[in-house]
């Protein structure tokens, strides 16, 4: 892979400019902070494509990714786009000889996974996920609380999320766009206590319900499940449980409580708290988390390709949580345990 004698020398494009959470203006604005140079946008919506030149004037746009490619002069490309159209689009790319950033998750099987990283292998380019949570502040904190142990040795991780709420009539209600009512808001989860549990995967266990919403939403047959559930063993002796949820009536507190040997750690976006015994007494202590810093993916990505600094979100890390949401879905559809091929 060539290196950039600077970093306002690497020139970028999206591939999907928005309209939900502006996130293609979000993207570039990150990357033009890293000192990268925004400089092409595909969209098939004109209107997001005039959107886009407002945003950032004298910035090429298009109405295909395969234009964009042809036309401009990008080296990296951040895909925005559906969960089932990460694989394909970021193949084309990586042939192209352009790096890749796909927005979470990678890919949604770890088939398309494996693919992906092998034509970054072949084209010697960067393939990546924008996995910006892992310096949420909320898990910076937690992490920083668990190593100096002050809830002694990490048991498990209970990873949650979820209402008692009917699913909206957007693509990720769609189980063949979005791949699981895991791979949304479960990947962010995984990002998070995967963290925490720095162990070899072993094997993965996976539960869903389906049917309870899908008569009343657009998708019907094709809508996300009402609840998926994991359980994931590490070679470690911990294990971890994921359960994403639109049936939960007694929403559970937070988004990561980490069970240790001394006390519990519930970790939520703002706050945090832990519950320690202490003399017969259950000693409560709560604060706030600092500020997420997801600026660091971009920074971070910039400084590997003009420096060759260590790059924090690999490929092969990205990997990861799609293999456990892969098994998990596979292992609810067969019913039985499946094994790990990637720690």
């Amino acid at each position: 892979m060539s290196k950039f004698q600077s970093v306002e020398e690497i020139h970028v494009g999206v591939v999907g400019y928005g309209a939900a959470f502006n996130m293609g203006r979000a993207h570039l604005t990150e990357m033009r902070k890293a000192g990268m140079t925004p400089a092409a946008v595909a969209d098939p919506d004109g209107s997001r494509l005039e959107a886009a030149r407002s945003d950032f004037p004298g910035i090429a746009t298009y109405s295909s990714m395969e234009e964009m490619l042809k036309k401009s002069d990008v080296h990296l490309v951040t895909l925005i786009t559906p969960h089932n159209t990460h694989a394909p689009l970021a193949l084309k790319v990586l042939r192209s000889g352009r790096h890749v950033v796909s927005e979470k998750p990678l890919a949604i099987t770890t088939a398309q996974c494996d693919a992906m990283i092998a034509a970054a292998r072949k084209s010697g380019v960067v393939l990546t996920a924008y996995h910006n949570r892992h310096w949420d502040g909320s898990i910076m904190e937690a992490l920083r609380q668990v190593r100096a142990g002050a809830i002694g040795e990490v048991v498990r991780v209970e990873a949650h999320m979820g209402l008692y709420e009917r699913p909206r009539d957007w693509w990720r209600s769609s189980k063949t766009v979005a791949g699981s009512i895991l791979h949304d808001w479960g990947v962010h989860l995984l990002e998070y206590s995967l963290q925490v549990i720095p162990s070899d995967i072993v094997e993965v266990t996976g539960f869903a319900r389906r049917g309870v919403w899908a008569p009343q939403v657009r998708w019907k047959d094709d809508t996300i499940e009402d609840e998926g559930f994991a359980v994931v063993r590490f070679a470690s002796g911990q294990w971890l449980t994921l359960m994403i949820t639109s049936l939960d009536a007694n929403p559970k507190r937070g988004m990561l409580e980490i069970t240790g040997a001394k006390g519990t750690y519930l970790m939520s976006y703002n706050e945090w708290e832990t519950v320690v015994p202490q003399d017969g007494r259950m000693v409560i202590t709560k604060g706030k988390n600092p500020p997420a810093e997801g600026w660091r993916f971009y920074q971070n990505l910039a400084d590997h390709l003009v420096t060759g600094a260590k790059l924090v979100i690999t490929a092969e890390w990205a990997r990861r949580p799609i293999h456990i949401l892969d098994l998990a879905n596979r292992s609810a559809e067969k019913g039985m345990t499946l094994k790990a091929k990637y720690k």
